[in-house]
């Protein structure tokens, strides 16, 4: 799909949905890896992350524009459109757009180990990068630290 047709798209889906029409931008952005679209305050366009589209269905990916077109809509309207108001929820429910972008592959997961320091006095420190033990001390008490192992999370 091309920045093109996911224009038309989001116009098709903002007269379906909202009865008004869309007069910005809509484009991907490769860029996006944590979220699945983000709405400009300042400029009024809609950014999309392309993997909605290459990990997911097309359900997904109108599930993501509807939830931009309540962020967009709102805020032309002088309505409520931050993720926290009641108002924002409940157009979201009227439309059916998606609350939750999901995971996509690009997502940072937690860190699959931890670097195990102590201090003389006990303390015990969690890193996941290396600490030059030379040249850091305790955050806590001041004294020397020292390097005890790797710690592995047990998978939940």
């Amino acid at each position: 799909m091309t920045d093109e047709e996911l224009q038309g798209l989001v116009a098709q889906q903002s007269r379906n949905y909202f009865d008004k029409p869309f007069q910005h931008r809509a484009y991907f952005n490769a860029r996006l890896r944590t979220t699945g679209g983000r709405y400009l305050i300042k400029s009024h366009d809609i950014e999309i992350n392309p993997l909605m589209l290459s990990e997911f269905d097309e359900t997904t990916l109108i599930g993501v524009i509807k939830h931009e077109l309540v962020h967009y809509h709102n805020h032309l309207s002088g309505r409520p459109y931050q993720h926290k108001d009641a108002a924002f929820k409940l157009e979201l429910l009227r439309v059916g757009g998606s609350r939750f972008a999901p995971q996509t592959s690009q997502t940072r997961r937690r860190a699959t180990h931890y670097l195990v320091y102590k201090c003389t006095n006990g303390h015990q420190l969690l890193r996941q990068r290396r600490l030059d033990v030379n040249r850091y001390v305790c955050g806590e008490c001041g004294s020397r630290l020292l390097f005890v192992g790797e710690l592995t999370p047990a998978k939940a």
